[in-house]
């Protein structure tokens, strides 16, 4: 009797760029040659790895799928002889009827003609509107035969199927259980799955539901870096025919993941390597770095510069920065006006120092006084208010925006979920700039990642933490004389924008009033790095014009 040789496995855990498929495949050919110097059999790579994702509307221009088959091309000369790899790229679909693509994965070895496998469920939830483009496949026809194993290949969404333990399906049939009673000795996913905070613990779910459906083990493949808003966060893994961890790959950085299937011999099976042990506060703030790095690097930037306000948001703002980008690359401002208590600048001072970032003072007291004279000579006399206030937010951001003007440099917005939930921003002001990298964090949140950057050395002055926030745009203000205790204004912005329930306690009643009537500004905000259930930004797309009130 033969047996089966066993099967040598890579696990490419690897950070594309949209649109630029010569780096995409440069890096997927070295990955290639580190897998087979390590005798390698099949290499598996995320969704769509050759043109990155999330496409979106690219694939209007018909041209840029036609270069990335022409990388697809040079890709298959430079593969190292002898290796199976399984990449993510778009391909035509030639029906005469229906999408002009499809997402697809490519089994491919250097001298062989590819074989092509097609996504089916094509998500048009939240940040996905894959549908738009994209020609549905069917999961039936994603099978080969390697090394006598048969292999299914999914991609992504196809696993996603099933009925969550809190969330119904999104889709009215889950294909798997169509292929139910098919033999089937391996499963392969692909995917370019966005970050939550509870995407891990869902995809384990999903990914042990099919592993037993079918009694075969199976490997998830998982982007890492970020798109725009979108942070994909890696942590890739192998799981056995009864969804136990046989091994896990990190988060947050690129991974070559090696592990050993179908070995005859009891003590060269697949042992188990250790599982992600960060916790929820640095596994956020990991995912915040991350995306910020990705979206400055992959914008063409090199630096970044804030305001410096004394408070709590951009303080963690600026250490976030530092971490993605050094030191060296991160400008604070400073930029005092007629109301800012002299301590908010001695703080800013001291957390500029703190983390060994340049600091410009430049007050706009005296440009607030001229252009208040301005408009009363313009518009007539008027008593201090909501004109005085927003004119001054928007001084400084007129201030910040002129430096990134001069040095190219991205201005970071510092707004959070929070204020943005209830329009507490000004539109030209504080909301100025080219990304929102808290602005998916409720009030609270951001306190947790200010301790959680002080746990080892007082990074953030705990004065900045301890004081209360103000937008120090009027004498003696503070943040609690307009809004609700930020405790229960947290709790109101989770129930009504990530849990989407109704409202209930008088603070849900006001928050959602609130939330209708600043949808404008939210239009107009800068992207938010997302990593919530549901964000402002690309997936909520709320009316502006409406007469709901409930």
């Amino acid at each position: 009797m033969i047996l089966d040789a066993p099967m040598r496995i890579a696990i490419a855990q690897i950070n594309t760029i949209l649109g630029d498929f010569s780096f995409n495949r440069k890096k997927i050919v070295d990955y290639c040659h580190q897998a087979k110097k390590q005798n390698c059999d099949l290499v598996v790579f995320p969704e769509l790895s050759l043109m990155g994702y999330l496409p979106m509307d690219l694939l209007e221009r018909g041209s840029v799928v036609e270069a990335q088959l022409k990388e697809f091309a040079q890709l298959q000369k430079e593969l190292p002889s002898g290796l199976n790899i399984l990449l993510g790229l778009i391909t035509p679909c030639k029906a005469k009827k229906g999408k002009p693509f499809y997402n697809s994965a490519a089994l491919v070895c250097k001298g062989k003609k590819p074989r092509f496998f097609h996504k089916e469920l094509l998500p048009t939830y939240d940040v996905f509107d894959e549908a738009r483009h994209l020609e549905k496949g069917n999961c039936k026809k994603n099978f080969f035969t390697f090394r006598g194993k048969r292999i299914l290949v999914t991609i992504c969404e196809d696993i996603w199927g099933w009925e969550l333990p809190d969330h119904p399906s999104n889709y009215l049939s889950n294909p798997l259980l169509g292929l139910k009673g098919e033999k089937v000795d391996l499963i392969l996913n692909m995917s370019a799955s966005p970050f939550t905070k509870r995407k891990r613990r869902d995809r384990h779910f999903v990914t042990q539901k099919t592993a037993l459906l079918f009694k075969a083990p199976l490997i998830y493949t998982n982007l890492v870096g970020a798109q725009d808003e979108i942070i994909f966060d890696g942590a890739s893994f192998a799981i056995d025919k009864k969804g136990q961890l046989l091994t896990q790959s990190p988060g947050f950085t690129e991974d070559l993941n090696i592990i050993d299937f179908f070995s005859t011999t009891k003590n060269d099976k697949p042992k188990p390597k250790a599982t992600l042990k960060s916790s929820a506060t640095e596994t956020l703030k990991d995912a915040l770095v991350i995306g910020l790095r990705d979206y400055v690097l992959k914008t063409g930037f090199q630096k970044v510069h804030l305001g410096l306000s004394g408070g709590i948001d951009s303080a963690v703002v600026a250490c976030l920065a530092v971490e993605a980008l050094g030191p060296q690359n991160i400008v604070g401002f400073t930029l005092p006006g007629p109301f800012n208590d002299p301590l908010s600048l001695e703080l800013a001072e001291q957390l500029a120092s703190n983390l060994k970032i340049q600091c410009l003072n430049a007050p706009i007291g005296p440009s607030y006084e001229l252009a208040i004279d301005e408009l009363k000579k313009a518009m007539g006399d008027f008593s201090f208010g909501i004109v005085n206030e927003n004119l001054q937010a928007r001084l400084r951001g007129l201030y910040l925006m002129a430096y990134s003007n001069k040095e190219n440099s991205l201005l970071l917005s510092t707004g959070n979920k929070s204020e943005y939930a209830t329009g507490y921003s000004t539109l030209y002001g504080d909301m100025c700039g080219g990304l929102a990298p808290i602005g998916d964090l409720t009030k609270s949140e951001v306190y947790t990642l200010a301790e959680f950057y002080n746990r080892k050395v007082e990074l953030i002055p705990k004065t900045i933490i301890t004081r209360p926030p103000s937008a120090e745009l009027r004498p003696n203000q503070k943040d609690q004389d307009s809004l609700p205790p930020y405790h229960e204004l947290d709790a109101s912005v989770v129930r009504l924008i990530e849990q989407k329930r109704r409202a209930k306690t008088e603070t849900d009643r006001w928050l959602l009033e609130k939330i209708y009537r600043s949808e404008f500004k939210r239009w107009q905000a800068p992207p938010i790095l997302k990593v919530s259930q549901h964000a402002f930004g690309r997936g909520r797309r709320f009316p502006l014009a409406h007469k709901a009130k409930t």
